[in-house]
């Protein structure tokens, strides 16, 4: 799924569909950039990239969280610094409400920013269109009821969910 929506880091397509066997062929240079783009923290880029090559995707994905769960505060940080926003609509966010919806969302991250100090992350990978803006606002909503070290236990986790989604359509077999 490739929907943005400002003040939601949500799955993006960057270098997408190059299949593992090029992935673990790739440079060490191409490769850190590559992981960087699914996930902004420079150590855990490394983690991942200093055990290819992989057997396959699972132990790819593995990796992946692993390095995830082990994140400090600062890496964390500079990972969700890392996460970007646009100001575009949800992909199938149309129809009646839709701009009272957007308006009401750009509050809340707002609001949730002011309080949580970073980005809003939220992983949407199997919800439709039609469903996203939906998701987004009824997430953000319950995570600003959270608790400061709550809410980065969630944010953590959608990070790594994040990742583990764009790392799976970057292992994807290429056109």
């Amino acid at each position: 799924m490739s929907a943005r929506v400002r003040g939601a880091a949500l799955p993006h397509p960057r270098a997408e569909g190059i299949g593992l066997a090029r992935f673990n062929a790739l440079t060490r240079e191409d490769v850190l950039a590559v992981l960087l783009s699914c996930c902004g923290s420079r150590r855990w880029a490394e983690r991942v990239a200093a055990h290819r090559p992989y057997p396959d995707r699972e132990s790819l994905l593995a990796a992946s969280d692993e390095a995830c769960y082990d994140l400090t505060a600062a890496e964390m940080d500079e990972a969700l610094a890392e996460e970007s926003l646009s100001s575009q609509p949800l992909v199938g966010a149309r129809g009646p409400g839709t701009l009272a919806a957007h308006t009401a969302l750009r509050a809340a991250h707002a609001e949730y920013e002011r309080r949580f100090r970073h980005v809003f992350v939220i992983c949407l990978d199997g919800y439709r269109d039609e469903e996203l803006l939906d998701q987004v606002l009824s997430g953000i909503r319950t995570r600003l009821g959270h608790e400061p070290d709550e809410e980065r236990a969630v944010a953590a986790d959608e990070l790594r969910r994040l990742t583990r989604g764009r790392l799976t359509r970057l292992t994807a077999s290429g056109p």
